[in-house]
């Protein structure tokens, strides 16, 4: 199991740069967890692609159900005392600790290519490459 952030599950269910590194991803671990932040995230996501005409209502629909039948069952509540001190020490955002939390909590890597992240949490967060052990 790994955490991933929602820019690898976009670039897993979107037409993206980093499309064909997340579908590798899956391969070598389909078991992704990710805080419920991931939903709202997601849907924000979605909402652009729908903004510039990428996809359609439809489309978007079925990416979200998608997604959400992939990580049905690991997804989770976060603790925000913990989440307001990883902030508060990295200077990271809330929603970015979420998922550096959850990893910390499921004694897991992090995959993410937030640079912030990579650079602050180097004990939890990996970028794409690193996981499928590329580069």
């Amino acid at each position: 199991m790994i955490v991933v952030d929602t820019n690898i599950i976009s670039y897993f269910y979107l037409n993206a740069d980093y499309s064909s590194l997340a579908e590798q991803i899956f391969q070598k671990d389909p078991m992704w967890s990710a805080p419920l932040l991931w939903r709202s995230e997601f849907r924000s996501v979605l909402a652009f692609y729908l903004r510039r005409q990428i996809i359609s209502l439809p489309e978007a629909i079925e990416i979200f159900e998608l997604a959400e039948e992939l990580l049905k069952g690991n997804e989770y509540e976060i603790n925000s005392a913990q989440v307001l001190s990883l902030s508060h020490q990295s200077g990271c955002s809330a929603y970015d600790c979420e998922f550096v939390n959850l990893a910390k909590d499921l004694n897991t890597a992090l995959v993410t290519e937030d640079k912030k992240i990579l650079k602050n949490f180097q004990k939890y967060a990996m970028p794409m490459c690193q996981f499928l052990k590329i580069c």
